[in-house]
């Protein structure tokens, strides 16, 4: 099996995802996703013509979204016609998804210079609404044997199993708002950030748009928790609500709601693309890599829990490897909710200190199908400024699922 290396990586700034009044909301995704691939191409003087695939991760493929992003975004961007795009949905995981696949491509030897990445605009209305699984519209039959519910629902129904409290999530989320302020402010996201532009040129947007920096525990503690109502919201008329399809599963569960706005990933715009080559490419064409692939894995678990899988996807990727934990410098596990982090670090008994050192997606935010990309170059960026050897990234999406990668400096 050959090697898949790590040449060059970068994203826009995040962008409050709110339709008129985010900085990014009125530009097209396919705009987003040309940004940062236009990008990439003139960082590392690729021709484009080489590259083999463009493999990126949409999680809501519908309306702008719709229509193979990948490629129309490469198209967007100026790329050689001859450079190919696809475009995949593993909900939250599209963005580590897209990085492995290509990463996978290359090492059985199919493909030489392959980009992965991801965009999503959670401005866009038409992204919005409930989930066919969840309605009487939508397989019944699958909703019988796999009840899934609302992710807040779920991260307050795991936080309730785990014992894991309103303080505790709240703390979490405090140190993500000052972490991520922290790297700002020194500078550490500047390596990989790229400017969004109008059409006309004009500057959309430089900076990071979502943070927090103000955010104090007293301010977070009188937030109202955000999921008791959503919680109880009729799905049907037959009394199924997202409460019920948790207790289907779980009918002893007495939910305790802790999770609001501070302590859940915030709604973003946002994109993000990774350039990798197989060392002969790399070689051959002057390409400077910054760090390889070690392993890749993806987990399932309880569709109806739905954020518990990536403490297994970590334990997975580590023995993949041959590593252990002890062998690995800095974590990245999304924070989809704080409990999601929180349970990751007590679960395989982590440093903090290791665990999203500038932060995560609570205090930057989480544009869903890209948000994988960005972290891996989060670690990348922050294992060279370390000087430290080796990263893992994971993050839970929906259906009860996680990806998993770690990579390693050159």
């Amino acid at each position: 099996m050959g090697e898949a290396l790590i040449i060059d990586a970068c994203r826009t700034p995040h962008g409050i995802g709110k339709a008129g009044k985010g900085a990014l909301s009125e530009i097209h995704p396919q705009q987003l996703g040309a940004t940062v691939l236009r990008a990439l191409a003139e960082r590392t003087g690729i021709n484009t013509a080489d590259v083999d695939d463009i493999i990126w991760g949409t999680s809501a493929q519908v309306g702008p979204q719709g229509g193979d992003m990948g490629r129309m975004s490469a198209l967007d961007a100026g790329y050689d016609v001859r450079a190919s795009g696809v475009t995949l949905d593993r909900f939250c995981g599209s963005g580590i998804t897209s990085v492995n696949m290509a990463a996978a491509s290359i090492m059985a030897g199919a493909e030489d210079l392959v980009i992965a990445g991801g965009t999503e605009k959670m401005s866009m209305a038409t992204r919005r609404g409930d989930g066919p699984m969840m309605m009487d519209s939508g397989n019944l039959r699958l909703r019988a044997r796999h009840p899934q519910s609302h992710q807040g629902v779920c991260a307050d129904a795991i936080a309730t199993m785990e014992g894991i409290s309103r303080e505790d999530t709240d703390r979490l989320s405090l140190l993500s708002q000052q972490r991520a302020a922290n790297a700002i402010a020194k500078g550490y996201f500047d390596r990989s950030l790229v400017s969004v532009r109008h059409e006309d040129g004009s500057l959309a947007l430089d900076r990071e748009e979502y943070p927090r920096p103000q955010t104090t525990m007293e301010a977070l503690s009188g937030l109202k928790p955000a999921f008791p109502a959503i919680a109880d919201y009729p799905l049907d008329d037959k009394g199924t609500t997202y409460r019920k399809l948790i207790l289907d599963k779980f009918p002893d569960l007495e939910i305790n709601h802790v999770h609001h706005a501070g302590n859940s990933s915030g709604v973003v715009d946002g994109s993000a693309a990774i350039l990798l080559a197989s060392p002969a490419y790399a070689k051959a064409h002057g390409l400077k890599p910054r760090a390889r692939v070690v392993a890749m894995a993806n987990m399932g678990d309880s569709p109806t829990l739905m954020l518990n899988a990536p403490v297994p996807a970590a334990r997975k990727v580590l023995a993949k490897a041959g590593l252990d934990l002890s062998d690995i410098d800095l974590f990245e596990i999304n924070e989809a909710f704080a409990v999601v982090a929180e349970k990751f670090i007590r679960d395989l008994e982590i440093d903090r200190d290791k665990v999203n050192v500038n932060g995560g997606s609570i205090a930057l935010g989480h544009p869903i199908g890209a948000t994988g990309s960005i972290l891996i170059g989060t670690v990348l960026d922050e294992l060279e400024r370390r000087n430290l050897r080796r990263g893992l990234v994971t993050m839970c999406a929906a259906g009860g699922m996680a990806p998993a990668i770690i990579i390693e400096r050159v």
